[in-house]
């Protein structure tokens, strides 16, 4: 069944509850990071996530150099935006990000979470390219600690 506006009209704005928005950020791998910028605009960083539901933490992996590292070094207030396939819906998840040290030695513990992030490796070799590539590639982790998860979208039932 479509549901039929008048013109001018559209659906009305939904509100998920934080276990609804949660489940949105499971589902994905894919957001955009805000950072705040030297002048105090937000920074969008398109990035590669895993959110950890029971820890309320989303982890990135990043290199030492970029934009959105030196940004959280001089401001830590992130927020991570998700939206839905349909884009109908969207989640965001904000607090305080930290940055793990740069991976330095092969399956140090920043090369650890960084390997924790990734679908398993069937080769133990490609474990062992994937921690000297951490190390080479200068990687870190941003911890995104979120202190508020809410959403939105448009009431299409």
């Amino acid at each position: 069944m479509t549901t039929v506006y008048e013109p001018g009209r559209g659906p009305g704005p939904a509100k998920p509850t934080e276990e609804a928005s949660s489940r949105l950020l499971s589902a994905h791998s894919l957001g955009a990071l805000a950072t705040v910028n030297r002048a105090g605009h937000p920074h969008l960083s398109t990035v590669a996530y895993a959110w950890d539901p029971d820890q309320r933490v989303v982890r990135i992996g990043s290199t030492a150099g970029r934009a959105k590292v030196r940004q959280l070094a001089r401001n830590p207030r992130a927020s991570l935006y998700v939206s839905s396939d349909d884009h109908l819906a969207f989640a965001v998840a904000e607090g305080l990000a930290e940055v793990s040290p740069v991976s330095s030695v092969p399956g140090d513990e920043t090369g650890r979470e960084l390997l924790a992030m990734q679908v398993p490796f069937a080769d133990p070799e490609d474990e062992a390219a994937f921690l000297w590539n951490m190390v080479e590639d200068r990687r870190v982790v941003i911890r995104l600690r979120v202190d508020r998860l809410y959403g939105g979208g448009l009431d299409v039932r």
